[in-house]
């Protein structure tokens, strides 16, 4: 395994900045271990898979996790408001960094995603190949 961290700055496109360094860095399978920092705006999708909900406030990223390859990005995200509720989702590009994002991924040795489509999800699913 190899583990990278990195630093996201004020303005980055989180999503975007994730799937950037994971085809810089060649990643055939990975997760993010950790994710944590603050964003100017948010949007997730809901769990009906077409809802995209955006959230212009600043926010406390409390979770980050998924799998992450040069081909195929999957992060669910968790963000903290001001009175400490919470909201969630599938991660979609626009979530804006405030002033910091500190991530940790680690890529997987042995191990390939790929991506196929499923008729019965009607979405392009991974699948994980070992070596």
């Amino acid at each position: 395994m190899k583990t990278y961290a990195i630093r996201l700055k004020r303005g980055a496109d989180l999503l975007q900045s994730i799937e950037e360094f994971c085809i810089k860095n060649k990643i055939k399978a990975g997760v993010v271990l950790s994710g944590v920092g603050c964003v100017t705006k948010a949007r997730v999708r809901d769990a009906s898979g077409v809802t995209i909900v955006e959230i212009d406030e600043h926010m406390e990223i409390v979770s980050l996790m998924g799998t992450v390859s040069e081909k195929r990005c999957h992060l669910h995200v968790s963000f903290s408001k001001e009175d400490l509720s919470v909201i969630g989702g599938h991660l979609v590009a626009g979530c804006i960094i405030n002033t910091t994002c500190e991530l940790v991924i680690v890529e997987l040795a042995d191990c390939v995603y790929d991506v196929e489509f499923d008729e019965e999800t009607g979405y392009n699913e991974l699948v994980v190949k070992c070596l």
